[in-house]
């Protein structure tokens, strides 16, 4: 933040009256509202590499999910989406951070920047960690319904390949994270626009690349009983070296002592979402259910996470936690404030939602490419989809206007406890919709198939 000092020098009968000081601020660079053309350009080419991404994801997931470790630890694909979704839960919450901080001058001297980034690099292995073991658990707890005995070393390979997929994930995509953020800052590029998706657009495809190496991995020399366990141990032994290095940053030990709920729901809630898929993706009416989940949930996630992190910097320049500015008062915003305002965000909020029929049928229209033959889906199937990547997107953007007012009025940051919630949820209507799109149209077509012939 830029700040001008004004000394004022008074006189009161004839005696000079010291003290008086007063302060014009200035936005800094980066967050003066965008015009909408230049909030399109900006967001767009991320937008569509991070929807090339999830959607290589897809192609990925659809060939893995043979794979067999996949057929026969059947809960690793319940683990999709609580690890794919950590991107939401940590990169993209880590990357809304970052872009904050740049936004506002806290990493501009270089020592701050050293220790803002060291000790957000060393929470989110804490996060990583914590969460792959919860991740492992959740699709243990989700699959026991259906199993009919427990298999000891199946739950050490689950909770061993969670583990250090969140791991590794975490690990690669926050030194990216850092890369581009401050690259965006000495650009003059707003980080909002392009942190978040760029995180999507690499977070799924090498979490499900890291998933699938290290479950096979384990499954190929599951003789050697003491791999898994030893992978968890060492995880979890190295949880106080990164806990010591985040707690030079008092913001992140707050987050680190309060910060779990956010993350630990959204990874539940994404559970639910990855228990739909594991009950869907192998029957015949459901073909095609593994390649366009990610997609689906991938570009709600990323959209909503865009939208979450150029709020909450809004907030953060323009205001103080606890109290909203003057065109935010309303605690609840109807829909039409959401999108139809002239309003900064509202106009973000506008464009977000104009990119996800456009991004849905290029990303359609390449998956139905790499597949050819092998993918048959009808044209209502399509309509459906569309309506329901729409619908997924405008619900998303106005729980994002919902939850960061909320949380900004409880003095919470909602770059650190909106983006988790948002991301979650997203996956679990992306999977819920696209599981009804299936069901529909495979209804549909059954309709027709049994009804009689013109005589």
């Amino acid at each position: 933040m830029v700040v001008t000092q004004l000394n004022l020098e008074l006189r009161f009968q004839g005696r000079k009256l010291r003290g008086f000081r007063c302060e014009l601020r200035r936005a800094p660079r980066g967050v003066l509202p965008e015009a909408l053309s230049t909030t399109a350009s900006q967001v767009a080419l991320p937008v569509l590499l991070s929807g090339l991404g999830v959607m290589t994801a897809g192609l990925l997931m659809n060939t893995v999910q043979h794979w067999p470790v996949f057929v026969e630890v059947k809960d690793l694909l319940t683990l999709v989406p609580p690890l794919v979704g950590l991107k939401g839960n940590l990169e993209m919450t880590l990357a809304s951070r970052l872009s904050t901080a740049a936004n506002t001058g806290q990493i501009d001297d270089p020592q701050e920047k050293r220790r803002v980034i060291s000790s957000n690099l060393a929470l989110v292995q804490v996060q990583a960690t914590v969460v792959g073991l919860l991740a492992a658990t959740a699709a243990l707890l989700l699959g026991a319904v259906s199993r009919e005995e427990l298999d000891v070393a199946k739950v050490a390979l689950l909770c061993a390949s969670s583990a250090l997929t969140a791991f590794l994930a975490a690990f690669a995509l926050g030194l990216l994270m850092v890369c581009i953020v401050m690259g965006a800052r000495k650009l003059g590029v707003n980080p909002d626009n392009i942190a978040t998706p760029i995180a999507a657009s690499l977070g799924d495809l090498i979490t499900l690349s890291i998933l699938a190496l290290v479950s096979s991995f384990l499954y190929q020399h599951r003789d050697a009983w003491y791999l898994a366990p030893l992978a968890c141990a060492g995880l979890v032994a190295l949880t106080p070296l990164w806990v010591a290095v985040a707690q030079q940053n008092p913001p992140v030990v707050n987050i680190l002592k309060f910060g779990w709920l956010p993350i630990v729901l959204a990874m539940v809630i994404s559970s639910v979402g990855g228990l739909i898929l594991s009950m869907t993706a192998q029957k015949q009416q459901f073909q095609g259910m593994a390649i366009f989940t990610p997609v689906m949930c991938g570009v709600g996630g990323n959209l909503v996470a865009i939208q979450t992190s150029r709020v909450s910097t809004f907030l953060h320049i323009w205001s103080t936690p606890g109290v909203l500015p003057l065109q935010m008062k309303r605690f609840c915003p109807n829909p039409c404030s959401t999108f139809c305002t002239s309003d900064t965000n509202a106009t973000s909020a506008r464009v977000l939602l104009s990119l996800a029929v456009p991004g849905h049928l290029v990303f359609f229209y390449i998956i139905r490419l790499a597949e050819g033959p092998a993918l048959t889906l009808s044209a209502t199937f399509v309509a459906l989809y569309l309506l329901a990547g729409l619908l997924q997107v405008a619900v998303l953007l106005f729980l994002a206007e919902v939850t960061v007012r909320l949380a900004w009025r409880q003095a919470l940051d909602p770059d650190n406890h909106c983006i988790p919630y948002l991301t979650g949820l997203g996956d679990l209507l992306g999977t819920g919709l696209l599981a009804l799109c299936f069901f529909l149209d495979w209804l549909l077509r059954s309709r027709e198939e049994a009804a009689p012939g013109p005589p």
